[in-house]
């Protein structure tokens, strides 16, 4: 019971804490962006590099909070975009840093300082486009986006849970053994009807057809998002990227399906001339 009311409390403040984000105020955008930009990198060093080069990993999540802050003001206050490439200062920072490693045999782990910052950090500073795509503040289609991949999660689940433990041919089982192809199909089914639900209400203000191929494109990068973490984890032993919200894990396993499905919803936008 205790950890069903921790579970509860802990998911409504969260869903508070993007709600405040998403929809009242640009700064407030920018600290929830900044908080998750940390404390995803954070999790995903700790799991990759455990506690070493603890100065190095600090380094590099500035290196993604910078490049978030960056592109948050050119997309909001009109900074010229040349100014993003002051981001790579920290990044090659790091770079003369890894020279200093006293054991050579250790110099791989820096590879994951790399990764972390192609994974997470450049994904969250590319949703300040969608944030600011009319050209001022407006979270309803970054909430939109989120509120297809959680209707996706919601739907993988109830489907695999009733009935892909049981009929259901395994998506990856070397990776994810709960997951089953009907799972999958329930969360793009589901994601479909959000998306559907979404247009209808004028959320999202695109004609249907591109709202169904959106759903389906984020649905499917989602899923790869999943995996994708979890073979992280998997590789490495973890079971939860952390513990920073009680009773749901870490950022990064909250998180994992949008590092995918953001960019790739955001890119069919664009080449369909809608973002």
């Amino acid at each position: 019971m205790n950890s069903t009311v921790t579970r509860s409390l802990s998911g409504i403040i969260f869903i508070g804490a993007m709600l405040a984000g998403l929809l009242f105020s640009p700064w407030l955008f920018a600290l929830l962006f900044v908080i998750m930009t940390g404390m995803m990198l954070w999790e995903f060093y700790r799991i990759t590099m455990g506690t070493e080069f603890l100065h190095t990993r600090l380094l590099a999540i500035a290196a993604g909070i910078i490049l978030f802050l960056l592109v948050f003001a050119v997309c909001g206050f009109g900074l010229p975009y040349k100014y993003i490439s002051v981001g790579i200062i920290p990044i090659l920072l790091v770079m003369a840093t890894s020279l200093y490693v006293k054991d050579k045999a250790d110099f791989g782990l820096f590879s994951n300082v790399y990764t972390g910052l192609l994974y997470i950090a450049i994904p969250l500073a590319l949703s300040n486009l969608i944030a600011f795509h009319g050209g001022s503040f407006d979270g309803t289609l970054l909430l939109s986006f989120f509120i297809i991949i959680w209707a996706s999660d919601v739907g993988a689940y109830v489907f695999g849970m009733s009935l892909g433990q049981r009929f259901g041919k395994k998506l990856f089982p070397e990776i994810s053994p709960k997951k089953s192809w009907i799972g999958a199909i329930g969360g793009g089914i589901s994601a479909i009807l959000a998306a559907v639900i979404l247009q209808r209400t004028g959320m999202i203000g695109f004609p249907m057809i591109h709202c169904i191929i959106l759903a389906l494109i984020m649905d499917v990068a989602g899923v790869y998002g999943d995996l994708f973490e979890s073979q992280w984890k998997r590789c490495y032993d973890v079971k939860d990227s952390g513990n920073s919200i009680p009773g749901h894990g870490g950022f990064l396993d909250r998180f994992d399906s949008t590092l995918m499905a953001f960019p790739a919803g955001a890119v069919y936008l664009v080449l369909a001339g809608l973002l």
